[in-house]
């Protein structure tokens, strides 16, 4: 028997659940800490590594006393965070700035130049990131800090992922040359493989800016599948916590791929992880390249495997901001929603809010609602954008399966499926497939589950998930509601491939309005009737 913890840092709060190898779910607290935006710049958004240890203790510290426990029983912690979440470091590892957060937007021209170099240079990396490499990611994000900070250039001694700095600094490492690296945080957004000996080579980085001359050699350290350990707990932030000193930590992850072994992804599986934004994980034995799917990376999620990273740059952040607008919240725009039919508002909303992550991976759009009369509310809209979210989401599961991704169950996990039937059951008829949501949250339980390994408590991934995941609630697809969604979804399709990339082959769009009112006025007579 063994007790451990398994972290969540999230966009605005860091979670922490305690698992016991036999009775499971012991209880989970939670801390926030500060998301720093500027009204004069969109992109930006930062979060304070201070702030974020000073939650994972206040919550470590809740949990302990909430679940009645002593702090020297637990036996191991396992971490996951957002990413690309990037930090610069200094000397010993201290921090030269804040976290680059995952929705930090600003390294756009630093991510086109990248990407079209690559192209230029043939550099086989670009195909296994889908052909385009992102803003949101680690090198793009490195670059803008070193264009924008030249002051602080000379003190960088090297940056990581907010996955690795948390369990670095947990684990007492200042040393860059013992840091224990994330094999799917460097693989899905640094562009590492040991296909090609790890990294990028550092003749393409300098050419790509001469400032990242010798980046490579300090981007140094173990990259490791998180079935390895980044290190034992100090004794420093032992006492911090009231832990006991020098119990496993292993190698960190991000929070996306360890939902997903917490939602007992298997191969065959999607898994949705719909929050703020949505991440898209599924594994195969196959190592298969997908055109503008976003990351294809060994043993990224289950070391096992082949982990594959795809997903929508908003989807929660989206219903909250159409509530806003509306001078309400989504809890309770939603009441009512219940009662919507497929097709029934006339509208078609292209999820763009905030870029396209996958398949288009094309930063520059912006959201689209098609259909507008004078008499549409806000709740229309909330609505047409849970559609629109599962158009985009089968438009990335079509491209997946047609490169041979297996795609036999979709799981809904994250915050939002939990709380929102009405997204689950549009998911089942726009998918035409059941959809299986955990019977609680699963956030969390990937990072226990690992915790668990390293305290030897289980042999298999596998075995823990039999034991520790939560079963699932099925949505069922709704035959009248799945054949309106087969027609919209053709007007989707052909609007979010016009609309969204610059020089895209000519469609004929002028039945798109007509026939999203027929579509509407069919739905509206069918009720009457």
């Amino acid at each position: 028997m063994a007790i451990v913890a398994g972290v969540d840092f999230g966009t605005l709060s860091v979670r922490v659940t305690l698992l016991d190898s036999e009775r499971g779910r012991l209880g989970t607290a939670s801390a926030e800490y500060p998301l720093k935006r500027k009204r004069e710049d969109p992109n930006f958004a930062t979060q304070s590594h201070t702030d974020q240890m000073d939650a994972l203790v206040e919550a470590m510290l809740k949990v302990v006393e909430e679940a009645g426990i002593k702090g020297d029983e637990i036996e191991s912690i396992g971490i996951d965070t957002t990413g690309s979440s990037v930090i610069p470091v200094g000397e010993n590892l201290e921090p030269l700035d804040d976290y680059y957060l995952w929705c930090d937007h600003r390294a756009l021209e630093e991510a086109r130049q990248i990407t079209e170099l690559a192209h230029q240079e043939r550099f086989e990396g670009i195909d296994w990131c889908g052909g385009v490499y992102s803003h949101e990611w680690g090198f793009a994000k490195l670059l803008h800090w070193l264009r924008h900070n030249p002051e602080k250039r000379d003190k960088l001694v090297t940056a990581l992922e907010n996955c690795d700095m948390v369990a670095a600094t947990l684990c007492g490492v200042t040393d860059p040359g013992q840091l224990k690296r994330s094999a799917c945080a460097m693989g899905h957004k640094w562009m590492w493989n040991p296909k090609w000996g790890g990294l990028p080579p550092q003749e393409f980085l300098s050419k790509v800016d001469p400032l990242f001359d010798g980046i490579r050699a300090k981007l140094g350290g173990e990259y490791l599948t998180s079935d390895k350990l980044a290190g034992h707990l100090s004794s420093a932030w032992a006492e911090v916590m009231g832990l006991r000193a020098g119990i496993p930590i292993p190698v960190a992850a991000f929070d996306a791929h360890w939902d997903a072994i917490g939602a007992e992804c298997r191969e065959g599986d999607v898994v949705n992880v719909v929050g703020t934004s949505t991440c898209i994980i599924a594994m195969s034995h196959k190592s298969t390249l997908v055109p503008g799917v976003c990351g294809v990376v060994p043993g990224s999620v289950h070391p096992a495997f082949t982990g594959i990273e795809a997903g929508l740059s908003a989807t929660g952040d989206i219903f909250e901001a159409i509530a806003r607008r509306a001078g309400t919240d989504v809890k309770r725009l939603s009441q009512g929603l219940e009662t919507y039919r497929a097709g029934q508002t006339g509208l078609l909303r292209l999820s763009w809010d905030n870029g396209d992550r996958t398949v288009l991976v094309n930063s520059e759009l912006g959201g689209v609602t098609l259909g507008w009369n004078l008499i549409h509310t806000a709740q229309d809209e909330l609505f047409a954008a849970i559609e629109g979210t599962a158009f985009h989401t089968r438009i990335i599961l079509e491209r997946m399966a047609e490169n041979g991704v297996p795609v036999e169950r979709v799981i809904n996990a994250g915050g939002i499926p939990q709380h929102n039937a009405v997204l689950n059951q549009v998911y089942a008829n726009v998918l035409n497939k059941p959809i299986l949501v955990p019977d609680g949250m699963p956030t969390s339980l990937g990072s226990g589950i690992f915790a668990l390994l390293a305290a030897g408590a289980f042999s298999t991934i596998e075995e823990a998930q039999e034991k520790m995941c939560l079963k699932h609630k099925t949505f069922h697809p709704e035959p009248e509601s799945v054949k309106v969604y087969e027609r919209l979804f053709h007007h989707y399709r052909d609007v979010y491939f016009a609309l969204g990339s610059r020089g895209a082959a000519a469609v004929k769009l002028g039945d798109v309005l007509p026939d999203l009112k027929k579509i509407a006025a069919a739905v509206e007579a069918s009720t009457r009737g």
